[in-house]
C-alpha cells in the first residue's frame, strides 16, 4: 500500500522561516485590531504541514516576554527525562497556588523537543499570562517503545505533581495538553493505560489532533510510514497503545480537537468520544477548519479556536 507523499523541502523551509518571522522572541500583547491579523499572518504563515521535530522545525528563543524559565529539570535519569517549567516574572502576591498546565509535544514518537517554537509560542506566554504555570515535557523517543514513551509521560507528571509548589503550582490543578504524537501519550494516561507510576489525579486533559484514539483502526488503513515505525504489526501491541481501548470507565473531562481537514483525526476522536461518554465521561470534540500544523501553532493567539480551548480548561481548573 502506497506511502502519502512527503511535501517537498523547498516548501517546507519557507513555511518554517516565515513562521520564525512571525513568531517574535518577547511575546507582545495583542490588541482588538492586531490580533485577528497576527492570527491570519499565523495560519498563512503554516499552509505547509510541517512535522514537529522535522529538520525545518526552529527552537524558540528563550521564554516568552512575562515569563521565566526554569530549565531541564529531571525527572529520570535518562537525558531525555526533562521539563522545562515557565512561570511569571510577577506573580501575584497573596494568591493561591496557580493551576498548571502540563504540555507534552508532537514529532511522530521519534522526534520533537519541548523548546519547539511551536510548543513554545504562543502557548506559553498566553497561558502564563492567564494565571497558569506551565510545564513543558520532554520523553524518550524511538526505538524506545511507545508503551515506555507513556511511561515517561506518567513519571513527568507525577514529579511534576510532587515538585509543583515550588514553582508557584497546585498539585491537584493540572490539565494536560498535547499535540499529535504527544496528544495520543497523554490520552492513553488519561483513559487509564497501567503506568509504573501514577500521577495524581488531574482535572482535565486537551488534545490536539491526534489520529491514533484506535490504533488497530489506524494500522488496517491506508496510513503514513510514521505509524508503522510507532506501532509495528502486532495486532495486541496496537490494543495496548489504543487510548479507546484502555478506556473502562469515566475519566475527568477531556477536549479532544481534530482538524475538519483530517478525516481520519475527527473520526478517531469522534469514536473515543462516544466510548468516554457512554462510560459517563465527558468528551468533547472541536473542530478547527486548520491544518494539523495550526493547531499546535497559533494556539495562544486571539482567536476563537483559543477562546473555546481556554474556556474548557477554565472550567476544569
Amino acid at each position: 500500500m502506497p506511502r502519502p507523499p512527503r511535501l517537498p523541502c523547498p516548501r517546507a523551509l519557507v513555511a518554517a522561516l516565515a513562521l520564525a518571522v512571525l513568531l517574535p522572541a518577547s511575546a507582545q500583547s495583542d490588541t482588538p485590531t492586531t490580533a485577528p491579523r497576527r492570527f491570519e499572518r499565523l495560519r498563512q504563515a503554516m499552509a505547509g504541514d510541517l512535522e514537529d521535530g522535522s529538520a525545518q522545525d526552529r527552537t524558540a528563543r528563550g521564554a516568552p516576554r512575562g515569563t521565566r524559565l526554569i530549565p531541564d529539570i529531571p525527572y529520570g535519569p535518562d537525558p531525555a527525562q526533562r521539563l522545562d517549567v515557565y512561570v511569571s516574572t510577577q506573580p501575584p502576591a497573596g494568591i493561591a497556588p496557580a493551576p498548571v498546565v502540563f504540555f507534552v509535544h508532537g514529532g511522530g514518537w521519534a522526534r520533537g523537543d519541548k523548546t519547539n517554537a511551536r510548543v513554545i509560542d504562543p502557548k506559553v506566554a498566553h497561558w502564563v499570562e492567564q494565571g497558569y504555570v506551565v510545564i513543558s515535557a520532554n520523553y524518550r523517543m524511538l526505538p524506545t517503545p511507545v508503551a515506555q514513551q507513556a511511561e515517561d509521560v506518567a513519571a513527568a507528571i507525577a514529579f511534576a505533581q510532587s515538585q509543583a509548589g515550588l514553582w508557584g503550582g497546585d498539585a491537584k490543578r493540572f490539565v494536560l495538553a498535547g499535540h499529535s504524537a504527544g496528544a495520543h501519550l497523554v490520552a492513553l494516561v488519561a483513559a487509564g493505560m497501567r503506568t509504573a507510576t501514577k500521577p495524581q489525579p488531574w482535572r482535565g486533559a486537551v488534545l490536539l489532533d491526534s489520529a491514533a484514539f484506535d490504533v488497530a483502526t489506524l494500522m488496517t488503513h491506508r496510513h503514513f510510514g510514521l505509524y508503522d515505525r510507532a506501532f509495528g504489526s502486532d495486532r495486541a501491541t496496537w490494543a495496548a497503545l489504543s487510548p479507546i481501548v484502555q478506556l473502562a470507565r469515566a475519566t475527568p473531562p477531556m477536549l479532544a480537537v481534530c482538524s475538519s481537514r483530517r478525516q481520519e483525526s475527527c473520526g478517531q476522536a469522534d469514536r473515543f468520544a462516544a466510548k468516554a461518554n457512554g462510560l459517563g465521561g465527558s468528551v468533547r470534540v472541536l473542530r478547527e477548519d486548520l491544518s494539523h500544523i495550526e493547531i499546535n501553532a497559533t494556539l495562544g493567539a486571539a482567536s476563537d479556536y483559543t477562546s473555546q480551548v481556554d474556556a474548557f480548561i477554565a472550567s476544569v481548573r
